[in-house]
């Protein structure tokens, strides 16, 4: 076929792509104002999947099964009233691809409701040969409330409030106001200015929503900043954009923590977010009475503040105070001991020797930090690890968006997947990693290392939505382990620590002047206790984790306390998920949506 042929091939198959998906939008929509399940159940495979978030139903709703699709879809009608499902002519148009071993036509599709403006996927196939497409998967979510949209684009402000002012405020004055909350308490507060953070905040500032974030480093960014020496991100720039502003198309694949928390700075400031920098969250609680919260907050100065907002959004992260083991006769160390979290650099210990406790991520960039520094290091393993070379394996996590496209389609597909559909991707991903990976998972093993690929096969990521850990994004050390420049021990041979380093039971010493404990932090649950109270951490229960339902435990939803709110992940994550989390706060705040 030459290359004319291969085109006009490539053309008719679009446009038959297109056709079959406009005809199945159109009945699809028929068959949901109609509201009889069996119509629209007949538009659907039996072994299909939806999620919804937020159109249909106000919440982040996986269900699988082509009548339990059918009897929700027909029920959620009679208050969402979705139509107007079309294609969009600037977004992806429907095309021919294999997702999950199944040869299917993919659209991208968008369509209204009667509180706005929603956005979805769907994903087509036949059963055999002259059979009507039907659906596998559909995704619908509500991307915009309307008559409340971003502040975005043709909607952007004017900027007359302070255009060309001659005696009035200008706009470094509003700001300076703004960011004073004198005469003023913030509608929503946000504990936190990482990723998280400012996501959500400036998601919220482009909804009209008066937020503060509040921060305890000293400068936004010392988040990343503080971290050791040596972090990169290890995943690639394209998949890590915060919203509205991408990164420099000038900035390398893996981003150094300093230019990102650089970035973090000059963000907050682009975006007028406003933030209390050197100021900590000390407590909270809810008045019932007001529907608000009474938040106490201490400044650098010492001083505190009372602020009364009707939202507290905890954007902390993954993790929240350091985990400090009890280990035998670590207190007899008489070297220097220290958490993960306060490592910074090698270069004080060269010549000398370290002991790792941990064989993740952070470990093992902590020990090729010392290792280059001719610290002699061994890490110490606890517990099996799901071990993922950063190229090419991870990188395979991040397909859709190296499919090219808008941003915000990549970024729909992504979160349009069920928690099967996400299992059984992460297994056929795990499949093709431990292939790319097999010679250093065999070296691995070898040395007497512990590896697996998840409980389920589904490797680091399931790891991280079930943990938080228990995995490493290899930069470099398997390969050092393997050839024994780096040490391993396995933690259960140590009989105990001593003043010189640890002593194995067979009777070898194991010298040491330095041990870091690369051993995680407690979970979110930690800071709600100690920010919140025993009582509010039973009312709302795990957060992070997988509920009975495949989702995350209370992350980017309503929570069974009104007004709590978490957000965490990978900036890709909080990218993603800030905007349903915002919308969530924005129909509360014009009462188009009550607690749970």
């Amino acid at each position: 076929m030459n290359d004319f042929d291969q085109a006009l091939r490539e053309f008719q198959l679009a446009q038959q792509a297109k056709r079959e998906a406009a005809v199945w939008l159109g009945n699809f929509e028929a068959a949901l104002a109609s509201r009889d399940a069996a119509r629209i159940g007949a538009l659907f495979h039996e072994d299909s999947h939806w999620r919804d978030v937020l159109a249909f139903t106000w919440y982040m709703t996986p269900v699988s099964g082509r009548d339990g699709i059918a009897q929700r879809l027909a029920a959620e009608q009679a208050r969402a009233a979705a139509h107007g499902f079309h294609l969009p002519r600037e977004r992806r148009a429907p095309r021919r691809v294999t997702r999950l071993g199944i040869d299917s036509i993919e659209a991208i599709f968008e369509f209204s409701t009667a509180e706005g403006r929603g956005a979805g996927i769907v994903r087509l196939s036949t059963a055999g040969e002259g059979e009507a497409m039907k659906a596998w998967h559909l995704s619908t979510t509500l991307q915009s409330l309307t008559g409340h949209e971003e502040k975005i684009g043709a909607n952007r402000p004017t900027g007359a409030a302070y255009s060309r002012n001659f005696g009035g405020d200008n706009w470094a004055d509003m700001r300076r106001k703004a960011v004073a909350y004198a005469d003023r308490d913030p509608a929503v507060l946000v504990i936190g200015a990482a990723q998280a953070g400012l996501a959500i905040a400036a998601r919220l500032n482009q909804l009209g929503v008066d937020t503060l974030v509040v921060e305890k480093w000293p400068r936004i960014g010392d988040s990343w900043r503080k971290r050791y020496h040596s972090l990169a991100l290890h995943n690639s720039i394209h998949i890590n954009h915060l919203p509205y502003m991408p990164f420099p198309p000038t900035w390398p694949t893996y981003i150094p923590k300093d230019m990102l928390g650089n970035w973090f700075e000059f963000y907050a400031d682009a975006m007028e977010i406003n933030c209390w920098t050197d100021t900590e969250f000390v407590s909270g609680a809810w008045d019932e009475a007001t529907k608000s919260w009474t938040a106490r907050v201490r400044r650098g100065d010492g001083t505190e503040r009372v602020l009364r907002p009707r939202h507290l959004v905890f954007a902390n992260g993954v993790s929240s105070y350091p985990k400090i083991p009890e280990l035998p006769g670590l207190s007899d160390f008489k070297g220097e001991v220290i958490h993960s979290e306060g490592f910074d650099s090698g270069a004080a210990w060269a010549g000398k020797k370290a002991l790792i406790l941990g064989t993740g991520s952070s470990a093992n960039d902590i020990a090729l930090d010392l290792h280059s520094h001719g610290v002699h290091t061994t890490l110490i393993q606890r517990g099996s690890t799901t071990v993922v070379s950063i190229n090419p394996s991870a990188r395979l996590n991040e397909a859709i968006w190296d499919e090219g496209g808008l941003l915000e389609d990549c970024d729909l597909i992504v979160s349009s997947a069920t928690p099967p559909l996400t299992r059984k991707a992460y297994q056929a991903v795990v499949k093709r990693m431990v292939e790319f990976d097999k010679e250093m998972i065999e070296g691995l093993k070898g040395i007497g290392f512990k590896h697996d690929i998840g409980e389920d096969e589904t490797g680091h990521q399931m790891k991280y939505y079930r943990r938080g850990g228990g995995y490493n994004l290899d930069a470099g050390s398997s390969a050092l382990m393997i050839k024994g420049e780096l040490g391993l021990l396995q933690f259960d041979t140590i009989e105990c620590f001593t003043a010189g380093g640890a002593l194995l039971k067979d009777g070898t010493n194991v010298p040491a002047d330095l041990i870091v404990l690369a051993t995680g932090y407690f979970p979110q649950q930690e800071l709600v206790r100690r920010a919140l109270g025993e009582e509010m951490l039973e009312r709302i229960g795990p957060v992070w984790g997988i509920a009975p339902n495949g989702e995350l435990n209370n992350m980017y939803k309503r929570t069974p306390q009104q007004g709590l709110w978490f957000i965490a992940g990978g900036l890709a994550q909080c990218r993603i998920n800030s905007k349903y989390l915002a919308l969530q706060i924005k129909a509360m705040e014009l009462g188009k949506l009550g607690p749970l």
